[in-house]
């Protein structure tokens, strides 16, 4: 993949004539405009806050008080959008909100929400931090282009100033004119640098309070990670109950029907085709068993009983291509893994190698499993490799539901905090790399079969 660098905004960058046009820039202008739309919203915020920590305090020993008090906490997300807004469109920081709060319905976990809002808390304490740095910015900004400016006129409206008021008389002269220049010259060009430290300060500002904690992103993506999960089994379980109904129930009817034929015949005596009906129904037995065993497989394979390195030998002995299979022995040298690391492993090397057979039309796939030393247990390092046309993408779930094999693939690794990586150039190679957690079965931690969740 080629990178491009992107284009950079008019701003400031090395060289003479760069430094000299920095007061003339769109970015200078429009950071001075954000440090007077901040301090013009300042002394309202201020009061905002003190009259939200005052209803707070005074509410405390009353019910219906604290949800006033709530209500001006949870206002403060309103304010936090209002500055990021502020930020986007005047500084080109764009910010990603906060997670919407949640529904509560009961009476006492509704007020413990709004009076706990996190959101809310942030946005009131990124106005009072917001404040002093506002303040200060402003006036060295204004001060630096004000006396800037007027050093660089000096020379045209000195003249009108009353005599207590102007200059020392020695200076009204051309180099004392022209020193006053100068330093007015100096200051503005000065005055984009002196205003980007109190503009960045904001910007950081901003980010940490206002937007989205690292926590709370990694809440929500393992609620989603679970969410996806969950309907992955559910899909399983409905297909599982699709092909006993369709497959091996049918095939069971037919043999029931075909064996009470041939009771009757016996009763009868009419035993024409007595032994064509039992041939029949023998071989229709043999194929539902046959299916019964590749619904318990998809379910858990019996090879991953005797261990995950067992089992990847079998899945590459019967893939429908050739498979290399490279596992360390240090994968299970301490232990066999819990039961869920297992089978994501074992399902999604099943998976990727029926995609580079069906789809990418590869003629070989290597696999190789290691065991990685991170800190406490470790992790295992998976990759998949084949020769194929590549292509292969993560589609994204659109809303409806449904998910590509490779999106399946991605949300099973990430509900046990693993990570997928794909890379997949047109005309091949295609490897995918995956990292899971290495929990040892019967360990404090491990995780459930089947849910994703530590037990």
């Amino acid at each position: 993949m080629t990178l491009h660098p992107r284009p950079r905004r008019s701003g400031w960058r090395p060289g003479w004539s760069h430094l000299l046009g920095a007061p003339l820039s769109s970015v200078t202008w429009r950071s001075y405009g954000y440090l007077w739309f901040m301090l013009l919203l300042a002394p309202v915020a201020l009061a905002y806050v003190l009259v939200t920590l005052a209803v707070t305090a005074g509410a405390a020993v009353t019910v219906v008080g604290l949800f006033v008090a709530g209500g001006l906490v949870v206002g403060g997300r309103w304010w936090g959008a209002t500055y990021r807004r502020l930020a986007g469109d005047l500084l080109d920081t764009h910010v990603a909100a906060p997670l919407p709060r949640r529904t509560r319905t009961s009476f006492w976990p509704r007020l413990g929400g709004a009076l706990g809002d996190p959101v809310g808390w942030r946005a009131l304490l990124f106005m009072i931090a917001a404040l002093p740095v506002t303040l200060l910015g402003s006036i060295v900004s204004t001060a630096c282009l004000v006396l800037g400016l007027g050093g660089v006129t000096y020379w045209t409206w000195f003249w009108s100033l009353p005599p207590d008021l102007a200059m020392d008389s020695r200076w009204h002269n051309p180099v004392g004119l022209a020193l006053v220049a100068v330093g007015g010259l100096a200051l503005l060009v000065l005055w984009p640098f002196a205003q980007s430290g109190f503009v960045a300060l904001l910007k950081l500002l901003t980010r940490v309070l206002l937007g989205p904690t690292a926590a709370s992103l990694r809440v929500a993506e393992l609620e989603r990670s679970r969410a996806g999960t969950v309907d992955d089994a559910d899909a399983r379980l409905r297909r599982i109950e699709r092909d006993l109904h369709d497959g091996t129930q049918a095939r069971l009817v037919a043999v029931g029907m075909q064996l009470g034929e041939a009771r009757e015949q016996l009763v009868s005596g009419e035993t024409g085709t007595l032994g064509e009906l039992l041939e029949t129904a023998h071989a229709s037995t043999k194929d539902a068993l046959a299916e019964l065993r590749e619904l318990a497989r998809g379910i858990h394979p019996p090879a991953l009983d005797s261990g995950l390195g067992v089992a990847l030998e079998t899945l590459a002995a019967r893939a429908p291509l050739p498979v290399t299979a490279d596992i360390d022995p240090a994968v299970e040298a301490g232990g066999r893994l819990a039961p869920a690391i297992e089978s994501i492993v074992y399902f999604s090397i099943a998976e990727l190698v029926t995609n580079a057979a069906k789809h990418a039309r590869a003629s070989r796939v290597h696999v190789r499993v290691e065991a990685v030393a991170d800190g406490g247990s470790g992790v295992l390092h998976i990759q998949v490799r084949d020769d194929g046309g590549g292509g292969a993408t993560v589609v994204a779930p659109d809303g409806s539901g449904l998910r590509s094999g490779l999106a399946g693939l991605a949300e099973r690794v990430g509900s046990v905090d693993g990570t997928f990586d794909l890379s997949s150039p047109v005309g091949g190679p295609t490897v995918v790399t995956m990292t899971l957690p290495a929990v040892r079965a019967g360990t404090t931690g491990a995780y459930r079969t089947g849910t994703g969740g530590r037990a």
